[in-house]
């Protein structure tokens, strides 16, 4: 099999909110993801998603990532696959998302 990522990919866990603004939902649905890269995600939810579904998703890099403050990214995606699988005894999704675009705010630096 040929590796086809044009970015680099790094193993994160954080969490993530996911939205989906087709439907204009009110709540977000939440998870955490597995990996990232600037081009991509793959996340863990329990909302089952379709492949081409549009989707929001925020996602805070802690502090100890950044090396200053917590720094949030705000991007919009489109969900390209789906896994099913079952994960600390729970019925889990596995969602590979492409990053179309994103933000990122930065914290404010706590004073000293």
């Amino acid at each position: 099999m040929t590796e086809r990522r044009t970015a680099r990919r790094y193993d994160l866990s954080l969490p993530v909110n996911i939205r989906l603004p087709i439907n204009r939902e009110p709540r977000s649905h939440s998870g955490h993801t597995r990996d990232i890269s600037t081009r991509g995600v793959y996340f863990m939810t329990q909302r089952d998603l379709t492949p081409g579904t549009e989707i929001d998703f925020t996602l805070t890099l802690p502090a100890e990532i950044t090396r200053g403050t917590e720094v949030l990214v705000r991007a919009h995606g489109r969900v390209i696959r789906v896994d099913k699988r079952v994960e600390e005894d729970q019925d889990a999704v596995g969602v590979a998302a492409v990053i179309e675009r994103y933000d990122i705010i930065r914290g404010e630096t706590s004073p000293d």
